[in-house]
C-alpha cells in the first residue's frame, strides 16, 4: 500500500513550513544564527516542487535552525522568557496619577473606539503598497490623508490596472459597523479570556481560548502556525517555536491592547499580561512588540506626553534588542529636529514594503506606530492617517495608534466624522459573541481593572 500523502496544493502557505523557507532563512539570519553556510540549501529546497520530499528536507532545515549557535559578534541580547526580558529592561519613571473614575471610563471607551476606527481606516487598503496607495489617495483629494477612503474614490482605471484588487473592499460608506477583523477580534477575545480565567490567566489559558472561540481561518501567519501546533498537541512556548518562520511578525503586537486597558497607569503589569499572550505564538522582538504596545496604552491613561508614552513602552522591553534600538533611534531623531517626511522616508529605506517579511515584521510596523504618534502631535485624525498612508500593515497600525490616542484623550479626542460610520457596532468571528456594542465592551472592561495596583511610578 502506498503511503498516504496530503493534497499539497490545498495547503495554505501559512500552514506549510516548506513554503516559507526564504522567510525562515531571513528570520534566522536577523536573529544572529550561524546558518549562512546553508543558504544554497534553503534556496534549492524552496525551489523543489511541493511534495513529501520537499517537506522532509525542510524538516532537516528546521532542525538546523533550531540548533544553530548565535554568532559571537551578534550585538543584541534578546531573550524570550519573562525573567530574561525583565533583567534587560531599562526603567523609565513616569510622572502621573490615575484620573477620576468618570475620566477613566471615558478614556477606556475612547481606546476601544479609537482602535476600531483606526482599523476601519486601514482595512480597505490592507496589503496595498504605496506605489498604488498614494495615487489612489491623490486622485481622490485625500493626500495627505485626512478622511476615510470611500467607495467612490477608486476610478475604473484603478480597478483594472492596479495590482491590488480594490473591488469588494469594506469602504467606510458601505459598511454596517466595523466588519470582522483579526485586529479587533483579539481585543474582544482578550476580554473573554479575562472573563473565564481572571487576571492570573496563563499562556495555556490563552491557548485553550484560541481553540475554543475561533475557527482556524480567523488566524494568520504566526497565529495560524500556533493554532495548527496546538491542534497537534504542542503547548506554549513550543507552539511559538515549532516550524514558525513568522515568529517575529506583527501578530502579537496587535493583541496587547486589552492588557493596557485593564492596567491604567501600571505598564509593568500590562506588559506581564501581554507576555503571557505573546509567548504562545512569538519569540524575541515578536513578543516585545506586544509588551511595548500594552505598556504604552497603560501609560497613556496617566500622561498626555507622547515622548513619555513611548519611553514608558520602551521601559518594558530589553534595552539590548533590535526593537528598542530602532524606536530609540526614531525618538532621538525626532528630538533632534528630523522632519516627518524624513522620518517616514527612513522607515521605507530601512524596510522594503514589497518584501513580505519586512512588510509584516514587528519592528517596521512598530516604527510606523511610533512615528505616527510623534508626528501626529496628539491629533487623533492626523495620527491614524499617518499610520495608514505610510503603507505596510495599514489596518494594524491605524488600529494601534487609534487605541493609544483614544486612551490618551478619551472620547472627546475623536471627532464625529470618525465615529459615525462605526455606529457603535463591532462584528466579530468569535463563537458565541458575534456582533457587540463597542460601548458595552468598554463598560465591561471596567470589571477587569484592579485599581489597587494602578498608578504610575514616580
Amino acid at each position: 500500500m502506498n503511503r498516504p500523502t496530503p493534497s499539497y496544493e490545498s495547503i495554505h502557505k501559512w500552514e506549510s513550513y516548506a513554503a516559507e523557507l526564504p522567510t525562515e532563512y531571513r528570520q534566522a539570519i536577523e536573529e544572529g544564527l550561524e546558518i549562512a553556510e546553508y543558504e544554497a540549501l534553503f534556496n534549492a529546497t524552496f525551489a523543489m516542487p511541493k511534495g513529501d520530499a520537499k517537506d522532509r528536507i525542510s524538516d532537516v532545515l528546521f532542525d538546523l535552525v533550531l540548533n544553530a549557535p548565535t554568532r559571537e559578534d551578534y550585538p543584541y541580547d534578546e531573550p524570550s522568557d519573562l525573567d530574561g526580558i525583565r533583567a534587560l529592561c531599562k526603567p523609565y519613571p513616569i510622572q502621573g496619577a490615575l484620573p477620576d473614575e468618570d475620566t477613566l471610563r471615558d478614556r477606556i471607551q475612547g481606546a476601544w473606539l479609537g482602535r476600531v476606527i483606526g482599523c476601519l481606516l486601514g482595512k480597505p487598503v490592507e496589503g496595498i503598497r504605496t506605489n498604488e496607495l498614494h495615487p489612489l489617495l491623490k486622485a481622490s483629494g485625500n493626500y495627505p490623508m485626512h478622511r476615510y477612503i470611500l467607495s467612490s474614490d477608486p476610478t475604473e482605471e484603478m480597478y483594472s490596472s492596479f495590482k491590488f484588487k480594490l473591488q469588494g473592499r469594506c469602504f467606510a460608506d458601505t459598511v454596517d459597523g466595523m466588519p470582522v477583523d483579526d485586529d479587533t477580534n483579539y481585543v474582544v477575545l482578550a476580554q473573554k479570556i479575562l472573563d473565564r480565567y481572571g487576571r492570573d490567566f496563563t499562556a495555556r489559558d490563552v491557548a485553550k481560548a484560541w481553540l475554543k472561540y475561533q475557527p482556524k481561518d480567523a488566524y494568520c501567519t504566526a497565529e495560524r502556525v500556533t493554532y495548527c501546533n496546538l491542534v497537534k498537541g504542542y503547548q506554549p512556548p513550543d507552539t511559538a517555536l515549532y516550524k514558525n518562520p513568522y515568529r517575529e511578525w506583527v501578530g502579537a503586537q496587535i493583541r496587547g491592547d486589552y492588557f493596557g486597558y485593564i492596567n491604567p497607569g501600571d505598564p509593568k503589569t500590562a506588559a506581564d499580561m501581554a507576555f503571557r499572550d505573546a509567548s504562545i505564538s512569538h519569540v524575541k522582538n515578536g513578543i516585545y512588540g506586544e509588551l511595548f504596545i500594552a505598556a504604552m496604552i497603560a501609560v497613556s491613561a496617566v500622561t498626555d506626553d507622547l515622548t513619555e508614552i513611548l519611553r514608558g513602552g520602551l521601559a518594558e522591553i530589553p534595552a539590548t534588542s533590535r526593537l528598542y534600538e530602532t524606536i530609540n533611534e526614531l525618538l532621538t531623531d525626532y528630538e533632534h529636529g528630523v522632519t516627518s517626511e524624513e522620518a517616514f522616508a527612513k522607515i521605507h529605506q530601512r524596510f522594503d514594503e514589497h518584501n513580505g517579511h519586512d512588510w509584516c515584521h514587528t519592528i517596521s510596523n512598530a516604527m510606523i506606530v511610533a512615528a505616527s504618534l510623534l508626528y501626529g502631535a496628539g491629533d487623533f485624525g492626523k495620527s491614524i492617517c499617518l499610520a495608514v498612508e505610510t503603507g505596510f500593515d495599514t489596518d494594524c497600525n491605524g488600529a494601534t495608534v487609534g487605541s493609544i490616542l483614544g486612551m490618551r484623550g478619551g472620547l472627546s479626542a475623536i471627532g464625529e466624522e470618525w465615529s459615525a460610520p462605526v455606529r457603535d457596532k463591532l462584528h466579530t468571528s468569535i463563537f458565541g459573541v458575534g456582533t457587540v456594542s463597542i460601548a458595552d465592551c468598554a463598560r465591561h472592561t471596567l470589571l477587569h481593572l484592579d485599581l489597587s495596583k494602578g498608578g504610575a511610578t514616580t
